[in-house]
């Protein structure tokens, strides 16, 4: 018999929203005796955009702007129905991208 696992990946701009899902949701989990594994921080993705300033003389003046995701990954080890309920009964912040595989 395998054993079931359900995966859960978290993605947000900011890292403490980040890491607020994530202790609700090992909070959620290990309230309904579900086995976690993690927190894993995965690396963050770092997106660079250079912008020109002006549109006609400062060809050479230019500004840099970032965008940061950071990501995590937890697994949640022999899950019951009530795990599932707890974790689509969860409210979160905005701003924070949850995906969920079974």
């Amino acid at each position: 018999m395998t054993e079931q696992k359900v995966r859960i990946k978290i993605k947000s701009f900011d890292h403490r929203l980040a890491d607020q899902a994530v202790r609700q949701i090992v909070d959620a989990v290990e309230r309904t005796g579900a086995i976690v594994v993690g927190p894993v921080p995965l690396p963050t993705r770092i997106e660079k955009f250079c912008v020109i300033r002006g549109p006609n003389i400062d060809k050479d003046s230019r500004e840099q702007f970032e965008i940061r995701t950071h990501k995590r990954v937890i697994d949640v080890l022999q899950p019951s129905s009530k795990t599932i309920d707890a974790l689509s009964q969860l409210d979160l912040a905005s701003g924070v991208e949850i995906d969920i595989k079974l």
